[in-house]
């Protein structure tokens, strides 16, 4: 794909802080700086999300991701959030699959969910969405 921002990223046409890089996928800090550590992971080879990934490549992004967190970890972060938005209703705004990793540590005062209660009806969720 010519005109993905991280394809070129991967490609090196646009810098990038890379945090690791293996045969199959790439990661490096976001520059939203929204979070400290926060970084990107994504497959070498070009997909739109999560949901067209071919599965070598899902399960390589996957192994890095538990690498670079236990890598956070290891740096004295005490967990990480992760995180993949898939279409534009669920936040995505590059279609080319990437894992978020946000490192976090005790004692943030930087939510990520508010855990706002709403009135959902279980049942009828499970109805709709539980797998035959």
């Amino acid at each position: 794909m010519t005109d993905c921002l991280f394809c070129k990223i991967v490609k090196g046409e646009i810098p990038s802080y890379k945090i690791y890089e293996d045969e199959k996928t790439y990661a490096f800090l976001d520059i939203a700086e929204d979070f400290y550590g926060h970084t990107l992971v994504v497959p070498k080879k070009h997909c739109r999300n999560l949901l067209d990934a071919e599965k070598d490549d899902l399960q390589a992004v996957m192994l890095a991701v538990q690498k670079i967190a236990k890598h956070y970890k290891a740096s004295g972060f005490d967990g990480v959030n992760i995180l993949i938005s898939n279409e534009p209703a669920a936040e995505q705004c590059v279609f080319h699959l990437h894992v978020h990793i946000i490192p976090r540590k005790d004692g943030e005062n930087q939510k990520l969910f508010s855990f706002e209660k709403k009135d959902f009806d279980l049942n009828e969720i499970w109805q709709k969405l539980k797998m035959q």
